[in-house]
């Protein structure tokens, strides 16, 4: 099987254009086929105050209205995207931009109302990824870089949460590419001690994930992180990463971050 890299980069990085600029240049360096995932919250989050559209979080998830949509769009799948788009280009990787309703490359289903109604929000399923289209894009040589907006067949665009979307994109590959999936945000990866760098734990195993809970080592917005990890290792994804984005050359040597195996 081709190996394939499942990037998923987030917002901290996408913010600073000095750190976003390197990172680039790092990704379009990697050798193989990949692929690029992003989000962007808080610049969706500036915009949407210039333009007076309040942001509502609850457990910090954003709370999608019909407005905020329409801000998360322009910036998701236009400033952003056709920006590391251009800079991909600039940098010799082939990149095309995409949603997920270009090519029907990703369907989701809008969240049902329970307690929460998060409004225009996509969740998917095995199904939702067109790994066929991935596939096509590969083959003729493009780099997918996909943003956070997806759609539900039926006209309406939805927000849906970029990691989310990266490890159902690995899972979906998976059949046909020997597949890694990659977080990279501002921290070196897993750390027994968050204020300590020197702390990383290099490698996690399935069996290690409840015990690290319990002694609070993993927590807060990682363990959903690692969650969807472990879901998408069982789910056929060769390796999960997660690092730091300025580190990402060192993943060849498998010396990247903390890494997740079964």
């Amino acid at each position: 099987m081709k190996k394939l890299s499942v990037i998923k980069i987030g917002g901290n990085v996408i913010d600073n254009s000095e750190k976003l600029h390197q990172f680039l240049l790092d990704f379009a360096a990697l050798p193989g086929d990949k692929i690029l995932i992003h989000g962007g919250g808080k610049i969706a989050t500036e915009l949407g105050v210039s333009l007076g559209v309040e942001t509502k979080m609850v457990e910090g998830r954003r709370i999608t209205d019909i407005e905020t949509l329409r801000v998360v769009t322009m910036v998701y799948a236009g400033l952003i995207n056709k920006n590391m788009v251009a800079q991909l280009q600039a940098k010799g990787s082939n990149a095309i931009g995409l949603t997920g309703a270009d090519g029907n490359i990703i369907k989701a289903v809008k969240r049902p109302v329970k307690d929460i109604d998060y409004g225009f929000v996509g969740d998917l399923d095995e199904a939702s990824v067109s790994s066929d289209t991935l596939d096509s894009l590969l083959k003729a040589g493009l780099v997918p870089v996909l943003c956070a907006i997806t759609h539900d067949g039926a006209s309406q665009l939805l927000n849906t949460n970029a990691d989310t979307i990266a490890s159902a994109v690995a899972v979906a590959m998976s059949s046909t590419y020997d597949t890694s999936l990659v977080y990279c945000f501002e921290k070196r990866g897993v750390m027994r001690d968050i204020d300590d760098d020197q702390s990383l734990v290099p490698v996690i195993r399935m069996g290690e994930f409840e015990t690290l809970k319990n002694e609070g080592v993993v927590s807060g917005g990682m363990i959903p992180k690692l969650h969807n990890a472990f879901e998408a290792i069982k789910s056929g994804v060769n390796t999960v990463y997660i690092g730091k984005a300025d580190e990402l050359p060192q993943i060849d040597q498998q010396n990247f971050g903390t890494r997740l195996i079964r």
